[in-house]
Protein backbone atom coordinates (compact mmCIF):
# COMPACT_ATOMS: atom_id res chain seq x y z
CA UNK A 1 0.00 0.00 0.00
CA UNK A 2 3.16 2.46 -0.64
CA UNK A 3 2.01 5.43 -2.69
CA UNK A 4 5.34 6.83 -2.63
CA UNK A 5 6.18 7.40 -6.47
CA UNK A 6 9.24 6.01 -8.20
CA UNK A 7 9.46 8.46 -10.36
CA UNK A 8 11.46 11.03 -7.59
CA UNK A 9 14.62 10.28 -7.88
CA UNK A 10 14.65 10.72 -12.06
CA UNK A 11 13.01 14.03 -11.56
CA UNK A 12 15.14 15.24 -9.42
CA UNK A 13 18.40 15.11 -11.02
CA UNK A 14 18.40 16.88 -14.53
CA UNK A 15 20.76 15.24 -16.86
CA UNK A 16 22.83 16.92 -19.30
CA UNK A 17 24.48 15.90 -22.45
CA UNK A 18 27.79 17.58 -24.09
CA UNK A 19 29.68 17.07 -26.87
CA UNK A 20 33.57 17.66 -25.91
CA UNK A 21 35.93 18.37 -28.62
CA UNK A 22 39.44 18.46 -27.25
CA UNK A 23 42.75 19.59 -29.17
CA UNK A 24 46.64 19.79 -28.61
CA UNK A 25 48.49 16.89 -27.70
CA UNK A 26 46.08 14.25 -27.41
CA UNK A 27 46.44 11.22 -29.06
CA UNK A 28 48.92 8.73 -28.00
CA UNK A 29 49.43 9.22 -24.72
CA UNK A 30 46.09 7.06 -23.32
CA UNK A 31 43.67 10.18 -23.30
CA UNK A 32 40.79 7.54 -24.72
CA UNK A 33 41.96 5.25 -21.90
CA UNK A 34 41.81 7.90 -19.01
CA UNK A 35 38.31 9.77 -20.31
CA UNK A 36 36.82 5.71 -19.89
CA UNK A 37 37.87 5.80 -16.21
CA UNK A 38 37.18 9.08 -14.87
CA UNK A 39 34.19 8.97 -16.67
CA UNK A 40 33.24 5.94 -15.21
CA UNK A 41 34.13 7.05 -11.82
CA UNK A 42 31.70 10.16 -12.05
CA UNK A 43 28.79 8.06 -13.29
CA UNK A 44 28.64 9.44 -16.97
CA UNK A 45 27.36 7.23 -20.09
CA UNK A 46 28.80 8.60 -23.26
CA UNK A 47 31.49 7.62 -25.49
CA UNK A 48 34.79 8.96 -26.39
CA UNK A 49 37.15 8.70 -29.69
CA UNK A 50 39.83 9.82 -31.04
CA UNK A 51 39.56 11.98 -34.72
CA UNK A 52 41.64 11.86 -37.87
CA UNK A 53 42.48 15.36 -37.25
CA UNK A 54 44.47 14.61 -34.54
CA UNK A 55 41.64 15.65 -31.71
CA UNK A 56 39.88 13.90 -29.50
CA UNK A 57 36.25 13.74 -29.37
CA UNK A 58 33.83 12.46 -26.68
CA UNK A 59 29.90 12.63 -25.70
CA UNK A 60 29.11 12.94 -21.70
CA UNK A 61 26.24 12.82 -20.60
CA UNK A 62 24.76 13.00 -16.58
CA UNK A 63 24.01 15.27 -13.65
CA UNK A 64 24.99 18.93 -14.33
CA UNK A 65 27.81 18.35 -11.80
CA UNK A 66 29.29 15.55 -12.87
CA UNK A 67 29.86 16.79 -16.60
CA UNK A 68 30.90 20.30 -15.42
CA UNK A 69 33.30 18.18 -13.07
CA UNK A 70 34.76 15.85 -16.12
CA UNK A 71 34.82 19.00 -18.40
CA UNK A 72 37.16 20.76 -15.73
CA UNK A 73 39.47 17.10 -15.90
CA UNK A 74 39.61 16.72 -19.53
CA UNK A 75 41.17 21.01 -19.53
CA UNK A 76 43.72 18.97 -17.59
CA UNK A 77 43.55 15.25 -18.98
CA UNK A 78 46.17 12.12 -18.04
CA UNK A 79 50.09 12.95 -17.33
CA UNK A 80 51.64 13.50 -20.92
CA UNK A 81 49.10 15.32 -22.25
CA UNK A 82 49.06 19.06 -23.47
CA UNK A 83 45.03 20.35 -24.09
CA UNK A 84 45.24 23.55 -26.55
CA UNK A 85 41.50 23.66 -26.47
CA UNK A 86 38.13 22.44 -24.76
CA UNK A 87 35.56 22.84 -27.25
CA UNK A 88 32.29 22.23 -25.21
CA UNK A 89 28.38 22.40 -27.57
CA UNK A 90 24.65 20.78 -25.78
CA UNK A 91 23.95 17.79 -27.42
CA UNK A 92 20.86 15.42 -27.67
CA UNK A 93 22.42 12.40 -28.88
CA UNK A 94 21.51 9.22 -27.10
CA UNK A 95 24.38 8.98 -24.70
CA UNK A 96 23.55 4.73 -24.06
CA UNK A 97 23.52 3.03 -21.31
CA UNK A 98 27.33 3.22 -19.87
CA UNK A 99 30.66 5.02 -21.52
CA UNK A 100 32.79 3.31 -24.22
CA UNK A 101 35.50 3.38 -26.33
CA UNK A 102 34.47 4.33 -29.89
CA UNK A 103 36.44 3.68 -33.58
CA UNK A 104 38.62 6.30 -34.56
CA UNK A 105 36.42 8.78 -37.15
Amino acid sequence: MSSQSSSVHSSSTPIKTVNVIIKGTVQGVFYRDWTVQNATELGLKGWVRNRRDGSVEALFSGSADKVGEMQERCRRGPPSAMVTSLNVNPSTEDPGTGFERRPTV
